[in-house]
């Protein structure tokens, strides 16, 4: 505070001193005593909690769709939500994806270097993106305006001890599932928490030895993961303010990772050429091989499969109990000419539309794909192709899969190998229509 900056709470993993195990158990028992109640009773107010938030929700539906019975849409909604906990719901949308009209894509601007990393907020109202210039146009975007709500300027380097935001090129960021905390994480090898609705700075948390290029959410709780190109993942609590534990295994830097419901996260390796399933309470992890080039990127589609991509220009899909991709398209993106030389463009991001059969990828290629996964996850079908200038470092679909948003910069998130001179550094905003779905051939009832 002396030295001009900003209050808060800067945790660090070094100075842990107690085991994971420990620290788990910790937690655990905090939160125990913040509620005294038995296992039993917990559950059972989950659950009430969980089913009357349920009700709340699909009576809103109900008034739209009145010919439905609302024990009915409760009852389906269940029955999904089992599905999707076991990995195995899979909504079959992208017949029904039309091509994108290039007049409606919305193009939003603001920072002045490539942007690197973008999320949507849960209500898919606000979408946050950070940038190589160290801003987060933090970027409380409204979806509906474009109107930037909230900017957090990057400072230079040696600034950080008195600046708010991040003094280095921002290389990943996260949300919530309750939209509380959003997180970023820099070259510089912090990782800062922010209060999402105000973009107040709440925590800064270290320990990272390089850059830090991967964080996630854990999906229903304040837990939280990074990655970093010092080839480890490491755990917090956000709520609690506090570190968790270290995993070790990869070879080579980590480029990406994301997460879902259950206790455990994936990651891209890099050179090191495989994908990891980190089971966090067994401190153990399941190492998979299929690409031939470095793996940049990675997100799960549900909880049993995820999809990557790698700069040998390959699109995987995988199944968490198969060690080789169910499905791989090589060149994927097409070849470029570079210098006299034949190479595939690079993959820079996928993206899924969660327990759904429709995913995006981006290159520098000129395009974001669309692509359809075959029932059972076994091919990948080429659907749309949109026209997009730049690299695309970023893909996100909204909860609701009616638009993806796109993070473009002059240059790869990652490095300088290239620069195009024609892209704009931006956000683009995409709308995704569906075909109406046809009248129902069924009689009606008679009686």
């Amino acid at each position: 505070a002396a030295a001009g900056r900003p209050v808060d709470e800067e945790v660090s993993s070094d100075s842990e001193p107690e085991s994971p195990s420990l620290g788990r158990r910790r937690q655990r028992e905090a939160a125990e005593e913040e509620v005294e109640e038995t296992p039993q009773e917990k559950k059972l107010r989950l659950a009430k909690l969980y089913l009357e938030q349920l009700r709340q929700y699909e009576e809103e539906r109900a008034e739209e769709e009145e010919d439905t019975p609302l024990t009915d849409l409760i009852g389906d909604r269940l029955k999904e939500d089992v599905l999707e906990q076991k990995g195995r719901l899979q909504r079959l949308v992208a017949k029904d994806v039309q091509p994108p009209d290039p007049a409606s894509i919305r193009v939003l601007r603001g920072h002045q270097l490539p942007v690197t990393c973008l999320v949507i907020s849960p209500d898919d109202k606000f979408i946050f993106s950070a940038s190589k210039d160290g801003s987060l146009i933090k970027c409380k975007w409204e979806v509906e305006s474009g109107k930037r709500l909230c900017v957090v300027p990057g400072g230079k380097k040696g600034t950080e001890e008195r600046h708010l935001g991040h003094a280095s090129q921002v290389l990943c960021m996260a949300i919530s599932s309750d939209g509380k905390y959003l997180a970023t994480g820099d070259r510089n090898k912090l990782i800062m928490i922010w209060e999402a609705a105000t973009c107040r700075r709440l925590h800064i948390f270290t320990g990272h030895r390089d850059a830090v290029s991967g964080l996630s959410f854990q999906k229903g709780t304040h837990q939280l993961y990074s990655a970093s190109h010092d080839r480890c993942v490491k755990v917090w609590n956000v709520a609690q303010n506090a570190y968790v534990e270290t995993l070790f295994g990869h070879q080579d830097v980590i480029t990406g990772l994301d997460s879902l419901s259950r206790e455990c996260c994936v990651t891209s390796g890099g050179r090191d050429g495989t994908v990891r399933l980190w089971k966090i309470p067994e401190e153990s992890q399941l190492v998979f091989c299929g690409h031939q080039g470095s793996i940049d990127c990675i997100q799960l589609i549900n909880e049993e499969h995820m999809v990557s991509g790698a700069d040998d220009g390959s699109v995987a899909l995988w199944g968490l109990t198969k060690k080789k991709p169910l499905a791989l398209v090589r060149e994927a993106h097409g070849m470029q000419d570079n210098q006299g030389l034949q190479q595939p463009y690079w993959i820079s991001a996928v993206a899924a539309l969660r327990s759904s059969d429709l995913l995006a990828t981006g290159s520098h290629s000129a395009s974001v794909k669309l692509w359809k996964c075959s029932e059972g996850f076994r091919k990948l079908e080429p659907l749309w192709d949109i026209s997009l200038v730049g690299f695309v470092n970023s893909l996100k679909f909204s909860s609701a899969g009616d638009f993806l948003v796109a993070g473009i910069g002059q240059e790869h998130r990652l490095g300088r190998w290239w620069r195009i001179k024609e892209a704009k550094n931006s956000i683009c905003i995409i709308p995704l229509k569906r075909r109406a779905a046809p009248p129902s051939s069924e009689a009606p009832n008679s009686s």
